[in-house]
């Protein structure tokens, strides 16, 4: 099957160029190109994919190099691991040696050969990401699909390339769930059953690669679906055995979504998964998946503040109570109790506090509290406290007030 006359249509013109003049500079150097994985699946489907993977039978750096001399492009290589990145304009092309893998043990990173295309694919976690688009002179847009990965997107099927794919690497049972969700798919037959049986060897992944592809499920359109599927397998338990995928986290990221910037919305996603924890089941979560400091500091406060949630359930709750109530939480956690909390009243008080009092400043300081003759010292933070605290609630408005108030309280 040769697909010329689709890639044409598929690339934007500026892609399709760069993309022109790789398959050019490669049969100079004698080295043979192609386009291999998700563009290959997407541009079959029809979806739209501009972040192209490139494999190289030759040296990838040394072709990626001339492509970026000739074309004037931005080019990080990493030579160690025959490996190149094309910053190209919005778009991005990464470039690698065709090379071949081997697992020392289950879970292990593996340990990497300068292979064949034939290779390349091999290694690669599903029929539907094992295929290549020749991009030579001579074969230009030939499809190569060793594993039947076209009949499988024809019939709807995720579908492993051995009996010991899961069990080389478990991440890939996230993967394969996190595909069939996304595309509609499901498992083939023999893969369900391996993924089912090959479970618990998540156990054998590490902390950060768990992390990573539970990021991936989180920067889906619909997470919740892949969340809620990976509980009914038993996956989710055996990462901490307190989580859940169920459907007050759909309704939940839903909401999240409309409330929420983009940006935020994988960190948020998270915040949310681990609400119904226990802070003790949490710490066991945070350990699992190693997450990095700042986040984990999230994760802890949208728990703890979720403890304190009865105090916001007030009508009458002072401004200066809800903020010193709410000054040491990360942001992101308040976002997370909006989302989740049942209670309007202490929604609408975290959204004031984000909104509007947590900007609230005084007109005076420390230094123009020294120069209205208060003395330094602890009256003196103290006096601050108070001067904030009355700004916050209205009491005082103006800095004449301020000073007024502040000279009232000189010891």
């Amino acid at each position: 099957m040769n697909l010329a006359s689709q890639i044409e249509r598929y690339l934007p013109q500026q892609l399709l160029g760069l993309v022109r003049d790789i398959s050019k500079e490669a049969n100079q150097l004698g080295q043979k190109a192609y386009l291999v994985g998700g563009v290959v699946r997407d541009l079959l489907l029809g979806y739209p994919n501009f972040d192209l993977d490139l494999v190289i039978e030759g040296d990838a750096v040394k072709l990626a190099q001339r492509v970026a001399e000739i074309r004037q492009i931005k080019l990080i290589t990493h030579p160690r691991f025959g490996t190149a990145k094309l910053n190209y304009g919005n778009f991005t092309l990464d470039m690698a040696t065709a090379r071949g893998e081997t697992y020392a043990k289950p879970g292990a990173l593996p340990m990497v050969t300068p292979g064949t295309l034939n290779d390349d694919l091999f290694r690669r976690d599903f029929s539907i990401n094992a295929m290549a688009i020749s991009l030579m002179p001579s074969n230009y847009g030939e499809l190569v699909d060793p594993y039947q990965g076209r009949s499988d997107l024809e019939h709807h099927l995720i579908r492993i390339l051995h009996l010991k794919s899961f069990s080389d690497d478990a991440t890939r049972i996230l993967r394969a769930i996190r595909y069939e969700q996304r595309l509609g798919f499901e498992l083939e037959p023999q893969t369900s059953q391996l993924l089912k049986q090959d479970i618990p060897m998540l156990d054998t992944i590490s902390g950060d690669r768990i992390r990573h592809e539970l990021e991936l499920i989180f920067r889906e359109r619909h997470p919740e679906y892949a969340l809620k599927r990976l509980g009914e397998l038993g996956a989710l338990q055996r990462i901490n055995s307190s989580l859940k995928g169920n459907g007050w986290i759909a309704v939940k990221f839903d909401k999240a979504k409309s409330l929420s910037k983009p940006g935020q919305l994988p960190s948020l996603y998270l915040c949310l998964f681990i609400y119904s924890l226990q802070e003790r089941e949490n710490e066991q979560l945070i350990r699992r998946l190693n997450l990095p400091t700042k986040l984990a500091r999230v994760l802890r406060d949208t728990l703890h503040l979720k403890s304190r949630l009865h105090l916001l359930d007030n009508s009458s709750i002072k401004h200066s109570e809800i903020y010193y109530l709410l000054r040491e939480y990360d942001p992101l956690a308040m976002r997370a109790n909006i989302v989740a909390s049942e209670s309007s009243t202490a929604r609408f008080n975290l959204e004031l506090f984000l909104s509007k009092l947590r900007y609230v400043k005084t007109s005076l300081n420390g230094d123009k509290l020294k120069r209205l003759g208060i003395p330094p010292g602890p009256e003196l933070g103290g006096i601050l406290q108070i001067l904030h605290k009355a700004k916050l609630d209205g009491k005082v408005k103006t800095r004449a007030e301020e000073e007024k108030l502040a000279l009232s309280l000189k010891p």
